[in-house]
């Protein structure tokens, strides 16, 4: 899975995947490793990084290791170094957009609602959640675009309000992620993260842009909550500043976009050194799902798994064969071979083919 289907990107990273199949053509796929380093070095732009060449790598690496699992017969996480643990936590993530299955997702705007979407992920076992409540203002309309500098004291009391509304709701057992998705900068990120301090945040995500490790770094020493980010910060170089510098508690990265498996894992092992904790952004399609799964479960540093209102969505649930949900907020790791997902013969009769040479 190249990752880059929501935001804009996506025909770009099916572009660039197809450009580097094509120079890894006749390879052992057994070599996860020599292919990874001819995709990074042996293409010029490849040393540069960058969210679309990182994705289109992603999407090949995760195929090598399905087809080294389905060769072996095991599953992925066996391959690395098996079971830490029996059971993933998870959390309801994105609650602006309710909670829920089905084909659509909606936008909250009042408090209320969003402490009702709150008690209907509880109510079906989650003891997380994640949600974002200053992205959207009161008529459900983004809010990205004025996020900057000091906020307004009506964006700064909403935010709150919403918040506040959900801790007053599900009362105090129930971790709740605050989201920024780094719509606010340094200034705007200092005051909302003091401001929700006292309502006992578990985590606060990507507060600021990834861009500049010190603007992470000056958030982290003046709100007390642990902060996270990662989702758009790619292989081990791009992570490096932010376990220098201390300045996250949880990393985020994404196997179908930061370099797959093979660079995860080794991010994952770098955070180790570092005392810090990982939960695998999940965003994505079944696929997505189940190599994160995998991941999880092998790396003694796991905090939690993301569970994302998309991925309840039908049109997201369909393309797979597997629909793997968690059982009163814990997941099950895969058993099957490989990854422990195929795509459905109708997904398969639907998508463009393309021709690699």
């Amino acid at each position: 899975e190249v990752g880059l289907a929501y935001g804009v990107g996506a025909s770009a990273g099916i572009g660039m995947a197809k450009d580097l199949a094509s120079i890894i053509i006749g390879m052992d796929p057994m070599n996860n490793e020599a292919i990874w380093e001819k995709m990074l070095k042996k293409t010029f732009w490849g040393q540069g990084g960058g969210g679309i060449f990182s994705a289109a790598m992603s999407g090949i690496d995760i195929a090598l290791w399905d087809i080294k699992g389905k060769a072996w017969g095991v599953p992925l996480y066996k391959m690395l170094g098996g079971k830490s643990r029996e059971k993933i936590r998870t959390y309801a993530s994105q609650l602006q957009f309710g909670w829920g299955d089905g084909s659509d997702k909606d936008m909250l705007t009042e408090p209320e609602q969003y402490a009702q979407a709150a008690l209907t992920a509880v109510s079906e076992g989650y003891d997380a959640i994640k949600v974002d409540t200053v992205a959207m203002d009161r008529h459900g309309n983004w809010n990205q675009q004025n996020l900057n500098g000091p906020l307004t004291d009506k964006i700064l009391r909403l935010g709150y309000d919403r918040m506040a509304a959900i801790r007053d709701a599900v009362g105090p057992d129930v971790d709740i992620i605050a989201e920024m998705h780094a719509f606010t900068d340094t200034t705007s990120a200092i005051q909302f993260g003091r401001m929700i301090e006292e309502l006992g945040i578990f985590y606060y995500e990507e507060p600021v842009m990834p861009l500049n490790p010190g603007q992470m770094k000056q958030v982290a020493d003046k709100v007390n909550i642990p902060l996270a980010a990662g989702e758009r910060i790619y292989w081990r170089w791009g992570y490096r500043p932010f376990l220098e510098n201390g300045s996250l508690s949880v990393i985020q990265p994404d196997i179908c976009t930061c370099g797959g498996i093979t660079e995860v894992k080794k991010i994952c092992d770098m955070a180790h050194v570092y005392d810090k904790t990982v939960q695998i952004h999940v965003c994505g399609g079944p696929i997505s799902t189940a190599v994160a799964l995998h991941m999880e479960t092998a790396i003694p540093n796991f905090v939690i798994h993301e569970l994302h209102r998309y991925a309840l969505l039908e049109p997201n649930t369909q393309t797979c064969k597997y629909n793997y949900l968690p059982k009163n907020g814990m997941y099950e790791v895969p058993e099957l071979p490989g990854i422990g997902q195929e795509l459905t013969e109708e997904t398969m009769k639907k998508s463009p083919t393309i021709t690699v040479k």
